[in-house]
């Protein structure tokens, strides 16, 4: 039977209603919160293409992701920003780097928060580029076992676990098998398994001062046209060990999530990456959408998918809206 007995309506009249049915949830524990990480004590510095976005020395670090655990979030990823930089990007490995002095900082002041960190080259090398490079190629397997130290030195850190993002083949071995050789087995693995050459990074570019001297990074990074590549890139990581995968862009490559949620049984992380971000700052700063509105839905949208968890710069004001002004089952 069709109308007028079947009536969909019946289940959207009131918000009570609509909480009750909702397929999907969203909630401060999705969310991974990243932190731009410098030298120093008291510095902060806003980043002009990401509103609300600071570069911070390892105290106030400690200070924000405070505040974002104090509302709900459970964790956050560190990106560091060198005094130095190498063409092997050997600052990256410094037991006094920024992001090994701003890990143990967050262990000390925050044990139950969950410190992840990113692991590549590209924040880290005077070219900018996330591997090795000789005569302006991108050498693969001379960048593994770099990759590697880096892991490793978050790790003697105190990192919970270390997210390879250069995309070179074979990284999530190479750093598996460093961490057990080294005794850090329980330092977990959070993959960019599918990490696309995408127009969407440009803003992260200009907060990490990471900007690739020549070149782009398109024979390393996925090409946006494929899918079942991703879901091969993502089988041989978990093969190689990661623990959790990540996709990344999230929102023009939701059906890529999709697609890796109903193929593996892992957890599945989307990063909103920084374009997505500024895009939704920029419109709301001029009025033409509703902010809050706007970003919730987005990250109910990576939710719905099929991503477990969300890598979002919207992190701590989308939990405190949800804790604010949401019950547990968002309503828009």
């Amino acid at each position: 039977m069709g109308f007028p007995v079947v009536r969909g309506r019946r289940l959207r009249q009131t918000a009570g209603l609509r909480r009750m049915v909702a397929e999907t949830t969203l909630d401060p524990g999705d969310f991974i919160y990243p932190l731009f990480i410098r030298s120093g004590q008291g510095r902060k510095e806003e980043v002009a293409s990401m509103p609300g976005v600071y570069r911070l020395s390892p105290d106030l670090a400690v200070e924000e992701a405070a505040e974002a655990h104090a509302n709900g979030v459970p964790a956050v990823i560190l990106f560091g920003i060198p005094d130095y930089k190498d063409d092997v990007g050997s600052s990256g490995w410094q037991e006094d780097g920024p992001v090994q002095v701003a890990v143990a900082a967050l262990k000390r002041a925050l044990p139950e928060l969950v410190v992840l960190t990113d692991v590549c080259l590209c924040d880290y090398t005077d070219h900018g580029h996330c591997g090795v490079v000789e005569r302006n190629r991108v050498l693969n397997d001379p960048t593994l076992p770099l990759l590697a130290n880096i892991a490793l030195s978050h790790a003697r850190a105190g990192a919970d676990g270390v997210a390879p993002s250069d995309m070179m083949d074979g990284r999530v071995a190479a750093i598996r098998q460093t961490l057990d050789r080294e005794g850090f087995t329980d330092t977990l693995i959070m993959s960019y398994a599918a990490k696309y050459a995408s127009a969407m990074y440009g803003p992260f570019r200009e907060a990490a001062q990471s900007a690739p001297s020549f070149g782009d990074r398109r024979s390393y990074q996925m090409d946006p046209p494929n899918v079942r590549e991703a879901l091969r890139e993502v089988e041989q990581d978990l093969a190689e060990g990661a623990d959790l995968v990540m996709v990344k862009p999230a929102l023009a490559y939701l059906d890529v999530i999709r697609q890796v949620r109903e193929r593996f049984f892992v957890p599945v992380v989307a990063y909103n990456v920084s374009g997505e971000y500024s895009m939704v700052k920029a419109a709301a700063r001029f009025g033409w959408l509703d902010e809050r509105r706007v970003v919730l839905e987005v990250l109910l949208a990576m939710k719905r998918a099929g991503a477990d968890l969300i890598i979002t710069y919207h992190a701590m004001e989308a939990a405190k809206w949800l804790r604010e002004g949401c019950p547990s089952k968002l309503r828009l």
